[in-house]
């Protein structure tokens, strides 16, 4: 088989097996591991170089190293340093000496053999576990940024134990004393000449490259640094992913880090998606079909020592049993450097062939399990836990304030700190808890509670209130509170945050007359820095943007007596587009055309409204 012959059977597996997988709702690395199992010598036959293949492909998990280490920004590292070196180190700690004394006790492992299939077993997914926190919006909650830490420690601690599969293969079984020692320092030589090379270097040679203007010559600049970094340390018999890793590191804070990131991404990609198949490829069905019990069984043990680890270490950091449940749920599996390390760990003969065929099988079992796990968690046991008894929210202490707000996000923190500066006192109400959480952690006040209930509207003191601030995110919660409040307390003026003109209209169905739509302003407002930029003169843009905001606002009130009428709301916004240009036109008409560009056209005329 040719060449482009074997690249047209990867490109064409991975393309369907991914776009079914994500259609289901599963991982893009599950997608490329089932392609690599059917197209592999235990499915179709298609492939059978796997060793080759999987040799190449590991430049694609060095420049994911490459990658996280030029995240590893020191600023972002100092702000997530108790998280990552708190809860990370403790559930790495943890789980690896327990996995290892499960493997050393139960499975007659020998100690270092033991550990490092601990240590493997304990890190999770960062692809699975970000890519379901950030499709169920879960990162900015306490387990999401619990989970982000874990992570990414996990991704920190995986880089020195790569480093030294070396020295705990062939040449720690064969070389004396003298030599590993003499083999450690010319690493640590090694490591140490990078950073000094790079500290010096880098910049300035980035600085050259850039200066060429060739997107070409700046991409091949960039992997060359992170092949000859690689090289440098497989010459020395440290992991390649280390050189990757520190060169990523060094140009964390560099002003090109995130022109390289575009040049590196697509080849990341790529390289790691056909590692993840070669993975697929040399997985051992056979393992399955003798040994069923053993399998699911091993896989099964790691998802639920993990989950118990998880949540045990959660509520010894103080959180509270709903996110230490969340966390546990969404981290219980095995992770992809697991593959890398026990890949590396059977070529530099550290375990044999068939204790890597068994774990990664393991592994790749529990991943596939984690999207049906989270199901589990999010469809039955949340609600039953949820519905088990109310929740307990914070006693309000006021004694009654002129403005209550519900919701404490992003427009209800702003509208709190103008009225504090102001010296007006209001009661904030947040139903996320892990928003209180946060807001707390900054030293402001506000309490847990559902706006919707009228006992706690009631132990606000809504009554004595001068403002009802609706800043709810939520369209439907929003509309039940206006109504809710409208309903008991109707002599409460409602401020209400609305997400678009259909919320607006709904809330005036309701009565809500002072609503604003959260991204109109600021959006009007980018338009006319927009126009000052292109160098129409500022009377102008001002009367623009003014005539602009007046139509529109006129239109939102004629639409809503129409709004549950489609086909009527789709003429109405035809004929308001028409009647806005007819205005401009009549205006330009009336004040002569607005001027053309100036020279200066793209120069920023300053940003408003600071």
């Amino acid at each position: 088989m040719s060449f482009l012959e074997e690249v047209a059977i990867f490109l064409g597996a991975a393309v369907i097996a991914v776009t079914l997988f994500h259609k289901a709702g599963f991982s893009s690395v599950l997608g490329y591991l089932m392609a690599g199992i059917v197209i592999g010598p235990w499915g179709l036959g298609l492939i059978t170089g796997v060793e080759h293949i999987l040799s190449f492909s590991e430049l694609g998990v060095v420049l994911l190293l490459f990658l996280i280490g030029m995240e590893l920004q020191p600023a972002r590292l100092w702000v997530l340093r108790r998280s990552i070196f708190g809860t990370g180190l403790a559930q790495v700690a943890v789980t690896t000496v327990i996995l290892a004394a499960i493997a050393s006790l139960g499975f007659g492992m020998p100690g270092i053999m033991a550990l490092l299939i601990g240590f493997g077993l304990s890190l999770s997914s960062t692809a699975v576990v970000l890519q379901t926190l950030s499709e169920k919006r879960q990162m900015n909650t306490v387990h999401g940024r619990t989970a982000f830490s874990i992570l990414l420690f996990q991704d920190l601690a995986v880089i020195p134990v790569l480093a030294l599969l070396p020295l705990l293969g062939g040449v720690a079984a064969t070389a004396d004393t003298f030599e590993i020692t003499q083999k450690v320092i010319v690493a640590v030589l090694a490591i140490v000449s990078l950073v000094l090379v790079g500290h010096f270097l880098l910049r300035p040679v980035f600085r050259v490259v850039a200066a060429t203007g060739s997107h070409e010559v700046f991409s091949a600049t960039s992997l060359l640094l992170v092949i000859g970094s690689t090289l440098l340390m497989e010459s020395v018999g440290l992991s390649m992913g280390l050189g990757a890793f520190i060169a990523g590191i060094l140009l964390a804070d560099s002003e090109y880090r995130h022109e390289i990131e575009a040049n590196i991404e697509p080849f990341k990609g790529l390289l790691l998606g056909l590692f993840f198949i070669a993975v697929g490829m040399s997985v051992n069905v056979g393992l399955i079909i003798s040994s069923p019990a053993l399998v699911f069984g091993l896989a099964l043990g790691l998802l639920l020592v993990k989950f118990a680890i998880l949540y045990g270490l959660a509520r010894v950091f103080r959180m509270t049993d709903r996110c230490a449940r969340n966390l546990a749920f969404v981290m219980p599996q095995g992770g992809e450097f697991a593959f890398v390390l026990f890949t590396s760990a059977a070529a530099y003969q550290v375990l044999t062939t068939e204790e890597v065929d068994l774990l990664i099988l393991v592994v790749s079992l529990s991943m596939a399990l984690t999207p049906f796990i989270f199901m589990f968690n999010e469809r039955i046991v949340r609600p039953w836990f949820d519905n088990r008894k109310p929740p307990v929210f914070d006693r309000i202490d006021d004694t009654g304030n002129q403005v209550i707000i519900a919701g404490f996000g992003r427009v209800g923190q702003i509208i709190g700190r103008l009225l504090r500066v102001k010296q007006i006192p209001f009661t904030a109400l947040e139903i996320n808890q892990s928003q209180v959480d946060f807001v707390r952690k900054f030293g402001g006040r506000l309490y847990y509670g559902d706006a919707t209930r009228i006992d706690l509207l009631r132990a606000a003191h809504i009554e004595q209130a001068r403002a009802f601030v609706l800043a709810i995110d939520d369209v439907e919660a929003s509309l039940k509170i206006a109504e809710t409040v409208k309903k008991n307390f109707p002599g409460v003026p409602i401020y209400a945050r609305a997400r678009n003109r259909h919320h607006a209209h709904r809330l005036m169905d309701l009565g809500v007359t002072n609503i604003e739509r959260e991204a109109f302003h600021s959006s009007v407002e980018l338009a006319g820095l927009l126009l000052r930029g292109l160098g129409f003169e500022e009377d102008r843009v001002y009367s623009s943007l003014e005539k602009f905001k007046t139509h529109d606002c006129a239109s939102l009130l004629k639409q809503h007596a129409i709004h549950h009428d489609e086909g009527q709301m789709i003429q109405s916004i035809k004929d308001a587009a028409e009647e806005l240009e007819a205005l401009f036109e009549s205006d330009q008409t009336e004040k002569g055309p607005d001027l053309e560009p100036n020279p200066g056209i793209g120069q920023s005329p300053g940003v408003s409204g600071l």
